[in-house]
C-alpha cells in the first residue's frame, strides 16, 4: 500500500471528513515520526511496532566489481521492530 493509497482508504471509511484533511492528517503523521527519528528518538505504535534509529559503525568494505577495498563512513539507519499484535496477526494467531 502507497501513501495515496492509504489516504483514499482512509476516507473511504470516514465520509464525514474531507479527503484534504485525511491527506493533512496522514501526513503530519508521517512528518512526526520522521522528525523525532531525526532527533534520535523512538516511535513506539503499541501493537504495530517501533521506529528506530541504529548506528552503523566505519568499516572497510569491498567492491564487488574490483575487490578494491573501500572505506565506508559511519551512518545512521532506519530500523523498524513489529509488535506482538502484528506478529501475531501475521502469523495467523
Amino acid at each position: 500500500m502507497i501513501r495515496s493509497e492509504l489516504i483514499q482508504k482512509i476516507a473511504d471509511e470516514n465520509p464525514h471528513l474531507y479527503q484534504r484533511d485525511v491527506e493533512r492528517i496522514v501526513n503530519t503523521i508521517f512528518e512526526e515520526i520522521t522528525a523525532a527519528m531525526s532527533r534520535g528518538d523512538r516511535v513506539e505504535l503499541r501493537g504495530f511496532g517501533a521506529f528506530s534509529v541504529k548506528k552503523r559503525d566505519a568499516r572497510v568494505g569491498r567492491n564487488p566489481r574490483t575487490g578494491e577495498s573501500v572505506h565506508v563512513e559511519e551512518k545512521h539507519v532506519p530500523f523498524f521492530k513489529t509488535g506482538k499484535l502484528l506478529r501475531d496477526r501475521l502469523n495467523g494467531k
